[in-house]
């Protein structure tokens, strides 16, 4: 059987794979999270897991690590309001600015994932579409002050309060807005016959 290597440390993409039951360990290698300016808005998150998945090959490599029945799994997500990214916010400020325009509005959330396996390389995006309901300037005070989200793409997990609360709907895999479309994974897996 092939091992699995998840490309990224994310708290939120390991659980999602623990509960697909898929047996991984975690490898990470830093990267440079910038793009170039010329790509459509749905090729940054593959842009990215790409350089992710990249990185770990080549850290496993150089440390001498078996990678010939290896498959690694890398994963980017973006938060899209009206044509414009919405990263992850660099302060409390920006944190609750980014929370004040997705407030009453629908956003898209990219997952770009990207499967490194022998000679193959299998890249794919998904969208959701997530819409909020009118959030009150208190509301979002206190998510950022209690959940502090700074390490989430705009600003917000939806598997915290502001999502049981704030959420009005949601189109499309709704694991893909936690940061992984794990039944999308696990199909290109199979087509891939790993598993």
């Amino acid at each position: 059987m092939s091992k699995f290597i998840l490309a990224s440390q994310s708290p939120r993409r390991k659980t999602l794979l623990e509960w697909a039951e898929l047996p991984f360990e975690i490898i990470v290698s830093d990267i440079d999270e910038s793009y170039p300016a010329n790509l459509s808005i749905e090729q940054v998150p593959v842009f990215i897991a790409k350089n992710k998945a990249e990185a770990v090959k080549q850290k496993m490599i150089v440390e001498q690590m078996d990678t010939k029945d290896t498959c690694i799994i890398a994963a980017d997500t973006v938060v899209v309001l009206a044509d414009a990214i919405i990263g992850k916010p660099i302060d409390k400020r920006d944190a609750i600015n980014s929370l004040s325009k997705l407030s009453g509005k629908a956003h898209q959330v990219i997952t770009g994932v990207v499967i490194l396996f022998q000679d193959q390389e299998v890249a794919f995006s998904e969208t959701t579409q997530v819409e909020f309901h009118d959030l009150t300037q208190a509301q979002i005070e206190f998510y950022v002050d209690q959940y502090k989200p700074y390490d989430k793409a705009g600003a917000y997990a939806i598997q915290e309060w502001i999502g049981v609360v704030g959420i009005k709907s949601i189109h499309g895999d709704f694991y893909n807005v936690i940061g992984l479309p794990v039944s999308k994974l696990i199909q290109k897996l199979k087509q891939l016959n790993i598993l």
